[in-house]
């Protein structure tokens, strides 16, 4: 069996699969990060009439709390968000191969889609608690003038002294859901470079058994596949579970002990969020959410193959 460009990447180490994540949710963090506040911001039920569309809500915040409110909370997710983003590679590639038999063997997209999809699943147990702490900084509507300040340390701080460890997974069942979506994530991703055109690497000059068999080899994806590819995953991956992601965003902005029972857990907030408001409450947000999937997920990708191509 020929040693394919797939296989070879997928020979590639947990710890280098790792890294690569590492480096590659770095910079999808600063390139996306305020797209993701505008996108909160649209969720939260107490703020969301504040703004009318994506440009609007990135005009607002800037004048009202300069460009520091479209980066507000980055602490935690700059520091959660890369090494998940590394967890999320190496998870998917060891439950990739724990579906085939022979590490050369190439994946089918249900395949692909069932490791993406329990890669979510574990990586919410991470993924709850920072997105806690990044939805109470979001949320917070301040002047840019304002006295008043709140940390990340201040957030945890309050979180742990009230609710305990429990309150630090408040929102898991919606977020596991969300992060499910991992499998059409790397699903589409995989598919775009499968049926990407490539040409084959030829040797022109000799034409031997042994470089026969070299012409008949892809030559490695070019840079456009993989930053198509990426665009593509990104759009995948929110359309399929942004309800989900809306959902989390209504119980993890809501406190735990607020009167109003409405947003205390998944069903209830579905419940309450389709009577007030529709089946369209379920989309609010996804404009910038999707305007922000395309640059960093092709970022992410390019990075993290960049990274692989780097170091192996």
């Amino acid at each position: 069996m020929k040693d394919t460009p797939e296989a070879k990447l997928r020979q590639i180490s947990p710890a280098l699969d790792f890294l690569a994540g590492t480096v590659a949710g770095m910079a999808a963090v600063v390139v996306g990060y305020p797209f993701d506040t505008v996108k909160v911001r649209f969720q939260s039920p107490q703020i969301a009439s504040k703004y009318r569309s994506t440009l609007h809500a990135i005009l607002t915040i800037i004048r009202e709390e300069r460009m520091r409110g479209l980066y507000r909370g980055i602490a935690a997710p700059l520091a959660g968000a890369p090494p998940l983003n590394g967890l999320v590679f190496s998870s998917y590639r060891s439950l990739l191969r724990a579906q085939l038999d022979d590490d050369q063997a190439t994946p089918t997209l249900t395949q692909v889609n069932l490791a993406g999809a329990g890669t979510g699943i574990i990586c919410s147990l991470i993924t709850t608690p920072a997105e806690l702490v990044k939805i109470h900084q979001q949320t917070l509507v301040r002047s840019a003038y304002s006295a008043v300040t709140l940390s990340d340390r201040d957030v945890i701080l309050h979180i742990w002294r009230t609710h305990g460890l429990r309150g630090f997974y408040r929102g898991i069942t919606a977020t596991a859901l969300r992060d499910i979506g991992y499998g059409a994530y790397f699903a589409a991703y995989e598919a775009t470079l499968r049926y990407w055109p490539r040409p084959h690497a030829s040797l022109p000059e000799q034409h031997s058994t042994c470089n026969k068999e070299v012409e008949l080899t892809p030559a490695p994806h070019p840079w456009l596949a993989l930053l198509t590819a990426g665009g593509m995953a990104g759009i995948a991956g929110w359309i399929v579970t942004f309800p989900f992601d809306v959902v989390k965003t209504r119980v993890q902005s809501t406190p735990a002990n607020a009167p109003n029972k409405l947003y205390r857990s998944t069903w209830s907030t579905i419940i309450a969020s389709y009577r007030a408001e529709g089946v369209g409450v379920f989309f609010r947000g996804l404009a910038p959410t999707l305007i922000r999937a395309i640059p960093v997920n092709m970022v992410t990708f390019a990075t993290f193959e960049a990274v692989i191509h780097l170091c192996s």
